[in-house]
This record gives C-alpha cells, sequence and structure tokens, in this order.
C-alpha cells in the first residue's frame, strides 16, 4: 500500500501556506474549513460543526473564540437547548467568503493542472471512500487516551 498519508498531508500544508499568502493575517488558514462550513449553513451548533471538519469540540471551541474575538462569528444559544451554542456567520465574514471561495477555486484549479477529468474522478472517488471509511473508523472507536 502507498504511503499515501504523507503526500496528503504535505499537500495540506502547502495549501495552508497559500491561503496565508493570499488571504494575509485576516483569517488564519486553519480557520478555512470551520468558516466556509459556517457560511454553508448558518445556525449550526459547535458539535455539528466539529463532527463536519471532523475537529475536536474543544479545538472547535477555540477557533469559534478567536472567530468571535476577530468579529467574523456569533455564538448563542440554541433557544430549544440552552446547553447548545449554534454559530452566526456576521457581516464581516460574509464580506470575506468570496475571497476566500476564490483563494479555494484558484488553489484547486492549480493543483489539478495535468490531470484529466477522468483520473480526477478516478482520484476523487477513491479518496471519498477513504475519507468515508476514517470517518467510520473515528466514530466507531472510543477515544480514550493511551498512558
Amino acid at each position: 500500500m502507498p504511503k499515501f498519508m504523507r503526500s496528503l498531508n504535505i499537500i495540506s500544508r502547502c495549501q495552508s501556506s497559500f491561503r496565508n499568502a493570499k488571504l494575509g493575517s485576516e483569517l488564519c488558514s486553519a480557520h478555512h474549513s470551520l468558516v466556509l462550513a459556517i457560511c454553508r449553513e448558518p445556525g449550526r451548533s459547535q458539535d455539528d460543526l466539529a463532527k463536519d471538519i471532523c475537529i475536536d469540540k474543544s479545538g472547535v471551541a477555540r477557533a469559534l473564540a478567536s472567530l468571535e474575538a476577530k468579529g467574523f462569528v456569533e455564538r448563542k444559544p440554541d433557544p430549544n437547548n440552552k446547553r447548545k451554542l449554534l454559530v452566526f456567520p456576521t457581516e464581516k465574514l460574509l464580506e470575506l467568503i468570496p475571497s476566500v471561495r476564490s483563494v479555494t477555486t484558484e488553489w484547486n484549479r492549480m493543483v489539478s493542472e495535468g490531470i484529466s477529468e477522468e483520473e480526477f474522478t478516478v482520484f476523487q472517488s477513491v479518496l471519498f471512500r477513504i475519507e468515508k471509511n476514517a470517518r467510520r473508523i473515528v466514530d466507531n472507536q472510543e477515544v480514550t487516551p493511551e498512558k
């Protein structure tokens, strides 16, 4: 089996560097997938966001606190469950999202240069199956820290 995870990690780090260079300090590249998820479906809970983008709940809470301090998001209690916080984009974030999406489109275009549509379709299909397996593994395991 090829060592594909190393390549995926390198690609991800390169993408982060690219985003940081394009977006400046306004929005950290680590928040990229989170803000896209928030704007895709405003009013989702922190827990739903954590599960969607596969980041632990405390990591999402820290990221949201940072985004809230910068004026990008608002967190409001769920009227049906006061212990749940729902997350909404602010106007400031909504104004920035076209730039975020543009950077994503540019990155995707550049990294897929020289790859035929057929090759990319097969690659995407395999990658989605690997993602599905990874999510299943994480969802089915009891996460307990090793000593």
